[in-house]
């Protein structure tokens, strides 16, 4: 697939882009290098792949959602900036 100039131009309009005659020339290079690697992909024998989302295999970074007892206010407030009876303590926000 070539692309043409007037394609990258009708791109660029869409996408409300004000590009220059060096970027369009540029671009334009750039987009017919990715269709013909993009026509080259298409060119190979994918029967039988099973299709994938990840190029890698996923696990499920989360722990198990398991009951802890809590942590208790005074290791909570340790590395707390500010602290006063037994709470954070912030700015006033609200006059």
């Amino acid at each position: 697939m070539k692309i043409t100039r007037a394609e990258v131009e009708h791109v660029a309009r869409l996408a409300r882009l004000a590009l220059q005659d060096g970027e369009l020339d540029r671009l334009t290079g750039q987009m017919d290098a990715i269709l013909g690697y993009v026509e080259q992909l298409n060119e190979l024998n994918t029967e039988g792949i099973i299709p994938t989302a990840h190029a890698v295999p996923m696990e499920n970074a989360f722990r198990e959602d398991e009951v802890k007892p809590p942590i208790g206010i005074e290791k909570a407030l340790r590395n707390a900036p500010a602290a006063a009876e037994g709470a954070f303590k912030v700015p006033k926000v609200i006059e």
